[in-house]
């Protein structure tokens, strides 16, 4: 059995066809973008492990600076990922629903990083 084509709707959009032609698709491509940036994948994870937290978040992602956390905050709530939620002074971020579907994703990424051999994704400097 084959797996199904990697054709989805937003390919039709730069004239891609479902007989295998993957020509650049823009919005697949800012949303794999995004997601690979920079600590984003470790920012998404602590959300998923209930940390929501600016300082908590930033405790667990060691060498993630105040900036570029803030920064990666933005982004995700800019793509309604997460949500910025404020009570009196208390701020905190929340995944979306939206966002709690990335779920399957971190989980497939997860499988595939486990099927490769132990240097293969070794920690680069």
């Amino acid at each position: 059995m084959s797996p199904e084509p990697l054709y989805h709707g937003c390919m039709a959009e730069s004239g891609a066809t479902s007989d295998g032609d993957l020509s650049y698709c823009p919005r697949f491509h800012s949303a794999i973008e995004m997601i690979g940036r920079r600590w984003t994948g470790a920012i998404l994870l602590a959300l998923f492990a209930d940390v929501h937290h600016f300082s908590e978040i930033k405790a667990a992602v060691p060498g993630l600076s105040d900036r570029l956390l803030s920064e990666r905050l933005k982004e995700l709530e800019a793509a309604c990922i997460i949500t910025r939620c404020t009570e009196g002074r208390t701020v905190s971020y929340c995944l979306t629903e939206r966002g709690h579907s990335l779920r399957t994703v971190i989980d497939a990424v997860f499988e595939w990083v486990d099927e490769a051999s132990p240097t293969e994704f070794a920690e680069l400097g």
